[in-house]
């Protein structure tokens, strides 16, 4: 159940956390995040990768990351995928995602900065 808001400093915290998450969704940062969301995609498991994702960066309070959702990639035997853009431009697209493994790629690849190879697709 949510917590009921009964003060100016609730509405102030529950105001600060949307706008926390609608900021991972907001202007270019040093790294974007697409996650495929076609019907191939959401019937693979894309939803529970994104919402990972989501949980991932919150955790490492990573900042410096648009989080965005895209339409079928045209991989469909690969989903869920994602693909990852960072600040060089260099293009990263992971797929045959679940969570656990979205969860490593934010902890490996966003935050350490070493892509994970084993579930990069290769093209």
């Amino acid at each position: 159940m949510a917590k009921k808001i009964t003060s100016l400093e609730d509405l102030k915290a529950l105001r600060e956390k949307v706008q926390g998450a609608v900021d991972l969704r907001g202007a270019a940062k040093e790294m974007k995040i697409t996650v495929h969301l076609g019907t191939c995609g959401i019937a693979a498991g894309a939803r529970d990768v994104l919402g990972a994702i989501l949980a991932e960066l919150d955790k490492a309070d990573a900042s410096n990351v648009t989080l965005t959702q895209a339409g079928c990639a045209g991989l469909c035997d690969r989903e869920p995928m994602l693909t990852l853009v960072d600040k060089d431009g260099q293009v990263f697209r992971y797929g045959r995602l679940d969570k656990a493994k979205a969860r490593e790629i934010v902890r490996e690849h966003v935050v350490r900065g070493n892509p994970v190879t084993e579930h990069l697709i290769k093209m």
